[in-house]
């Protein structure tokens, strides 16, 4: 019989949780989720996107990485070790020609995302008449989760989805939009 690593059971514990709240409570909407494995250096990557019901303006990503390293430390039981996975989250919006909503979008997400870094990488295509450009701001946690923090994920989930709903004000959408 097959033990699943921490990654697999993280993995189905988020992807479950957030097929919930699309399927039973009607909160969000799954708009993608990828599940790979690496094969150059055996590593796992999982992320699955949604967006919230009613406003689509941003997307938001939960994403879970875990190395070769991190599942031959817990399949060898290697003593001094902490297997585990990477967490980040990625909230993917679009914002004006200047980029003017960044800097209150990295207010609000450091005021929330306390203690973890935030990031945001602006991108436009070539061409665009509109010349918006796409932001993708990123949070990185610091530390690698595993089982232990199982019962931690509806409130990272809840956190996740008050996110996006305060970020649509600072880009000029309503609900209704």
């Amino acid at each position: 019989m097959f033990d699943p690593s921490i990654f697999d059971n993280l993995k189905v514990a988020v992807e479950n949780q957030v097929y919930d709240l699309d399927n039973l409570d009607g909160a969000v909407r799954v708009t993608g989720r990828d599940d790979r494995m690496e094969m150059s250096v055996m590593s796992r990557e999982f992320a699955i996107r949604f967006v919230r019901t009613g406003n689509e303006a941003v997307t938001a990503e939960i994403g879970l990485t875990a190395s070769l390293a991190d599942l031959a430390a817990e399949l060898l039981k290697q003593k001094g070790t902490k297997p585990g996975c990477a967490v980040r989250i990625r909230f993917y919006m679009e914002v004006g020609p200047q980029g003017e909503e960044c800097s209150a979008i990295q207010r609000l997400l450091e005021q929330l995302w306390p203690e973890q870094p935030v990031s945001q990488t602006l991108c436009w295509r070539y061409g665009d008449e509109a010349r918006r450009l796409s932001n993708t701001a990123e949070i990185r946690f610091v530390r690698k989760i595993d089982e232990d923090q199982m019962e931690d994920l509806p409130g990272l989930l809840e956190h996740v989805v008050r996110t996006l709903d305060e970020l649509p004000s600072l880009l000029g959408y309503t609900e209704d939009k």
